[in-house]
């Protein structure tokens, strides 16, 4: 009997996972324990394995495409089986958590039976507020400076808008007769609202309303939007441009310089102010030949006064701006949502403490000359938290919404840097483990992590987290906490300065660490207490083995 293959939760923090490869094709064979797929998921690359045997009748999900956990990714039957059924049932039962009129709400011109209305022939445009900065929603209308009946030609200012960074000016990319303000002065419009309508005069412009309310005119205002945000001449949107503060000349009204789009354009290209020129078209409008043909010495020149200072003469900077859209990964979207809800839910407190590790330094230099791996400064700071959590025991539990745990094991989370994000391996009972296994350990999943070999039980079930930073030369950083835990400390790097012993100064080596500490879990002085013990076991770290 067909059965369908559903996305598998890998891990506790999983809700979807990407199909990284399939190792399978529709119509092959497959024994219980075949791998079917490879799977990317917020920790690491899993193998999806097959638990019967039959044909690979159907896969509904392409490479690199995501599923959310529990979502069909294939279906596994006997040759030839009918399994269109089982996908229909899938698909029906999603389709009950929606509401029935749904679909009457998607297209209202169907439900109501009301023939959809056809605009093709009409031959007017809508103009909508354009997007003027990037965090813009919506414009208010300042002043409307043409009105209903009025004719517009291309690059006429149509109105003032002020937008959350400044005043604009609306300008028509299209001649015609403005038939229509969707708006007063001082009334607001979300960003692509309906501002207005330009067309010929008498176009049925009550028909383009009605068909943008019946929702029957979808498709074109789709590529009206699209065209108005790459700033199309053909899409009958206007532009928007600052409004200028430049004094008033022949070819300005109210402070504004008249000028068409194409004219202020070769003005910028050329660094020419445009307050300077004199315009020859109506009313003193600047065109593309008054631009074209300007010297400097036809500006107008202000009688100069006792005060002012002479020109400096800016060079125009000319570079290209340019940015490139960065898909997430399933690992850097789990650290958004899971540290986001870590560091507005937790409310975090932080102690920081300086270490002197001279004594550090030379034990872990004897240390090395007989430890059979490399025994780092890391290594130490994990079987040192390990042994001051085995003696303060209120550090080492985890927050539960109504109740917390207390850990009797102490699982080291370490926190380790990979080109996706960040993952953190588990050191399990590190205080009973030493120095030279915890080297080993350490090396070996940080080396799982970055090949995303990590299997779930080696990046779960930590109690407490370390994030060292040292080996980038930061000296102090404060970390966010890692959920489940109450604590994680982030440690610096070890810097050589002025030590301050008994009223004397001599050179020494110091390292700062910081707890942070989610206060529902633990308290200041509970904190505190396991930082003093922490302190005494790196500065003297013959204590760590005992």
């Amino acid at each position: 009997m067909a059965e369908v293959i559903r996305m598998p939760k890998m891990s506790d923090t999983m809700e979807e996972g990407v199909i990284a490869s399939w190792l399978k094709k529709e119509g092959d064979e497959v024994s219980s324990g075949d791998v079917l797929a490879e799977v990317e998921t917020d920790k690491a690359t899993m193998e999806l394995e097959s638990y019967q045997d039959g044909v690979l009748l159907y896969i509904g999900v392409k490479e690199k495409e995501s599923v959310p956990v529990d979502g069909i990714l294939a279906v596994i039957g006997e040759k030839g089986e009918d399994y269109k059924h089982l996908l229909e049932e899938a698909s029906n039962g999603q389709s009950k958590e929606k509401p029935a009129e749904a679909p009457a709400e998607d297209n209202p011109s169907k439900s109501s039976g009301e023939k959809k209305i056809d605009t093709s022939s009409i031959k007017a445009s809508i103009i909508r507020m354009p997007k003027m900065s990037d965090t813009m929603e919506e414009g208010v209308i300042a002043s409307w400076l043409k009105k209903k009946g009025d004719k517009v030609e291309s690059g006429d200012i149509l109105a003032e808008v002020e937008t959350d960074k400044a005043t604009m000016e609306l300008e028509a990319y299209e001649d015609g007769t403005l038939l229509y303000t969707a708006v007063e002065a001082g009334s607001g419009v979300p960003v692509d609202g309906i501002i207005a309508i330009i067309g010929e005069e008498g176009a049925d412009y009550e028909a383009l309303l009605k068909a943008e309310e019946q929702g029957g005119n979808d498709e074109p205002a789709k590529e009206e939007k699209k065209e108005e945000k790459q700033v199309s001449a053909a899409s009958g949107a206007p532009s928007a441009t600052a409004v200028s503060s430049a004094p008033q000349q022949s070819g300005s009204s109210n402070g504004r310089v008249k000028a068409s789009p194409l004219a202020k354009k070769i003005a910028d290209e050329k660094g020419i102010d445009l307050s300077q020129v004199n315009g020859s078209g109506p009313d003193g409008r600047v065109v593309k030949a008054d631009v074209e043909n300007f010297t400097p010495s036809q500006a107008k020149q202000a009688a100069p006064s006792a005060g002012d200072q002479p020109a400096i003469n800016i060079p125009q900077v000319v570079g290209e701006e340019r940015s490139e859209k960065v898909e997430l990964s399933q690992m850097r979207k789990v650290i958004a949502k899971r540290l986001s809800d870590s560091k507005f839910s937790a409310p975090h407190f932080y102690l920081t403490m300086e270490i002197n590790m001279d004594k550090a330094i030379e034990a872990r230099k004897s240390m090395n000359e007989i430890s059979p791996v490399k025994i780092s400064f890391n290594d130490m700071v994990i079987k040192a938290a390990a042994a001051a959590l085995r003696q303060h025991p209120n550090v080492n539990v985890s927050w539960m919404g109504d109740h917390m745990m207390r850990h009797s094991h102490i699982h080291m989370g370490v926190a380790v840097a990979i080109p996706d994000g960040l993952i953190v391996p588990v050191v399990r009972f590190a205080d009973s483990k030493s120095l030279s296994h915890i080297s080993a350990e350490v090396r070996e999943l940080a080396q799982k992590a970055k090949d995303k070999k990590l299997q779930p039980e080696e990046f779960s079930g930590n109690t407490f987290t370390i994030s060292n930073l040292g080996m980038f030369g930061i000296e102090e950083f404060t970390a966010i906490i890692n959920p489940p835990d109450a604590c994680i400390m982030a440690v610096g790097g070890i810097k050589e300065t002025v030590v301050v012993k008994d009223g004397e100064m001599y050179a020494g080596n110091v390292m700062k660490v910081t707890l942070s500490c989610d206060h529902r879990a633990v308290d200041g002085a509970v904190g505190s207490a396991f930082l003093k013990t922490f302190k005494e076991l790196l500065e003297d770290p013959v204590r760590i083995l005992i």
